[in-house]
């Protein structure tokens, strides 16, 4: 087997072309190529990180540039890269997705992501995700929308269930996942009151649990 850099280069450009072909030129492959085994390599995203392990003949310097030029130039869809990690997938069917949200700042920048992804051998892979513009939690309109088009893109029928954190609640939300039959998974904050019927009350839920270790 050949193992060496350019070789995978090659064949991660082969990958690519098979699932962008007519829609991005193979130039513009080929740096995707090489930004993804560099990202592989030094686990990092500083341009000049990863242009210093380039697989290409040219200077760090110079291949900084063309990274800097291709993230400020080139719109890659969404779709086309949620669809290309979709068609990769060893299991298509009986998935666990996971929805979470990650708010973080860069400078004085807040960045607030909705991420949806795929588990997969003690993994969670990436494959959508959404800017929110604010801080804070997701809004359940912003939930439906973002669950709706992935739906749209790849069916319902793929999906086993959904976890999220205790954050991701509301009434309305939980109703939308029921009636496009995805089940979920979801932790309740522990003052969350639940109707107790046999003894017609509310009690916290955390009441329910007293008794385990």
């Amino acid at each position: 087997m050949n193992t060496s850099q350019e070789y995978k280069s090659k064949d991660c450009s082969s990958a690519l072309g098979q699932n962008f072909e007519q829609k991005i030129n193979k130039a513009r492959l080929n740096l995707i190529s090489m930004m993804i085994l560099a990202l592989y390599k030094v686990r990092m995203v500083n341009y000049m990180d990863l242009a210093n392990v380039f697989d290409s003949s040219a200077n760090a310097e110079s291949s900084m540039r063309r990274i800097q030029c291709y993230m400020a130039d080139f719109d890659l869809p969404m779709i086309l890269v949620s669809s290309f990690i979709f068609e990769i997938l060893p299991e298509k069917k009986n998935l666990v997705f996971v929805l979470d949200r990650t708010n973080l700042k860069f400078g004085e920048a807040n960045i607030n992501i909705l991420m949806l992804r795929i588990c997969y051998k003690n993994n969670a892979i990436p494959i959508m995700f959404t800017m929110l513009d604010k801080r804070g939690n997701s809004d359940t309109v912003e939930r439906i929308e973002f669950i709706r088009q992935f739906i749209n893109w790849f069916g319902n029928d793929c999906i086993d269930c959904l976890l999220a954190d205790r954050e991701l609640v509301g009434p309305i939300w939980l109703e939308y996942l029921t009636q496009n039959k995805i089940k979920y998974h979801i932790r309740l904050r522990d003052i969350f009151k639940v109707s107790c019927f046999d003894k017609n009350e509310e009690k916290p839920v955390f009441r329910l649990f007293n008794k385990l270790q």
